[in-house]
């Protein structure tokens, strides 16, 4: 057997052979080779054992077989061409499945187009070379789609790096005091175990793009805990100041507890109530234990104080009585009739008033509230009357009165003159201004009554 030379070049792999060498992956056992193949019609061999194909016009030898009959010996050369066709059938089905990558068809195809450019087989070898060619285009398009994918799963891979970040950063960006540090600081270590999580098992990033990433997350992290270590520690020494300012509170407040200048000291609690509140917050315990002291001080005082006021209120209730009894007596002067009368009965009764003396804190509004709207009332009559009385004012009116009346009479001939020369235009120009004069005159000759003009 020879093809050209005594010894025959190496046998073209079988389908199942090329396809083991393309994908490591198990391949199916291919069928039976049937013992005709109708790839023999595109060539022939003589009796000598020499076997020739045919392509296109021309026909050139690709072997012989000798000991052969010539159809053995063309059906041998056959037999390899189906073999390596149904290789190259083999590799465009594994192009067209989505799960067998670019490189594996790469692969492949650099194994077959070795065979076939090697290739002295019998068969439709321009068909075979059609296939090479779509699977080499088939090839750069998978390539394409593939670069493509890989470009779309990257950028959702660098969102959800970025989606990262932004949290990250958006959590050191806090105002400190309004940050929950717990909180934030176990959610700064769930970030950085997602990105973790996403750098062992998510689509790697180009390595300009996750540098960024990662520099950006890692300033965040940093940034938050350099943030937490000054609050904390700025913390301690607003406490250990705010713990000293409320034991120097604590120790006047018990200085004051056994005052007896109820007045003073009550307003001396209200403005160290005032100082405790700006003195800001001492540890939890500290501030619980001098919260304590400072209220136990504060009770004592003000219990002492309600009992001091509870005993005058009963010393008091006489007094009481005899207001509320004079009270009585001022109501009755009103409303003022006889104002000099009023006056003067008003002025005993005040004189009175003082001298019963103080009555118990909850009645002092009420009492005072009464008296306040008769005296109210009768200063509210004497200035009236004043006002009524007054010569300046009266005067004023009068001559106000005297004008206007001057004003009436004008307006009134004018009236007359316009109708007499039957200018009805100037005659109701005239009567309007009549009709405005005699209104001012009827207010001012009002206000004149009141001074009793």
């Amino acid at each position: 057997m020879s093809e050209d030379q005594p010894t025959p070049r190496p046998p073209v792999p079988s389908p199942a052979a090329l396809a083991k060498r393309v994908a490591p992956r198990p391949a199916a056992p291919p069928a039976a080779v049937p013992e005709h193949s109708e790839s023999a019609r595109f060539g022939r061999a003589d009796e000598e054992g020499h076997v020739f194909v045919t392509v296109g016009d021309e026909e050139r030898e690709v072997g012989s077989y000798p000991g052969a009959t010539p159809d053995e010996a063309l059906q041998y050369f056959a037999r390899k061409y189906d073999e390596l066709a149904a290789s190259a059938a083999l590799l465009e089905a594994r192009l067209a499945n989505p799960d067998v990558s670019a490189k594996e068809v790469a692969d492949g195809l650099g194994t077959l187009k070795e065979h076939v450019e090697q290739a002295n087989v019998v068969g439709d070898l321009p068909a075979l070379h059609a296939t090479v060619e779509r699977v080499e285009a088939g090839l750069e398009a998978k390539r394409s789609a593939e670069s493509e994918q890989r470009r779309a799963a990257r950028a959702e891979a660098a969102t959800r790096r970025e989606a990262i970040v932004a949290e990250a950063e958006t959590i050191a960006a806090q105002p400190p005091g309004s940050t929950q540090w717990k909180q934030s600081g176990e959610r700064m270590r769930a970030l950085l175990e997602e990105w973790k999580g996403h750098q062992r098992s998510d689509v790697k990033l180009d390595k300009p793009t996750e540098t960024a990433l990662w520099q950006r997350f890692s300033h965040a992290r940093n940034a938050f805990d350099k943030a937490r270590r000054a609050w904390f520690a700025e913390l301690e020494t607003t406490r250990a100041d705010a713990k000293s300012t409320k034991e120097s509170l604590v120790a006047e407040a018990e200085s004051m507890s056994t005052s007896t200048d109820w007045g003073p000291t009550a307003r001396a609690y209200k403005q160290l109530m005032d100082r405790w509140r700006q003195a800001g917050r001492a540890s939890r315990s500290d501030d619980d234990a001098l919260w304590e002291r400072f209220r136990a001080a504060q009770d004592a005082f003000f219990t002492a104080k309600d009992a001091a006021s509870a005993a005058e209120d009963e010393e008091f209730r006489g007094n009481l009585a005899v207001k509320e009894e004079l009270l009585v007596e001022a109501e009755a002067l009103l409303p003022v009739t006889d104002l000099e009368a009023a006056k003067a009965s008003l002025r005993g009764i005040q004189d009175r008033w003082e001298a019963a003396g103080k009555v118990p804190r909850a009645d002092i509004e009420r009492v005072e509230k009464r008296m306040r709207r008769v005296e109210t009332a009768v200063r509210e009559a004497d200035d009236q009357r004043w006002k009524a009385t007054n010569p300046e004012l009266s005067a004023r009116a009068r001559s106000m009165a005297e004008q206007l009346e001057a004003a009436v009479a004008k307006a009134e001939a004018d009236v007359a003159t316009a109708e007499a020369s039957g200018d009805e235009r100037k005659a109701a120009a005239a009567r309007e201004r009549l009709a405005s004069q005699q209104q001012w005159l009827d207010q001012a000759r009002a206000g004149l009554d009141e001074f009793g003009g």
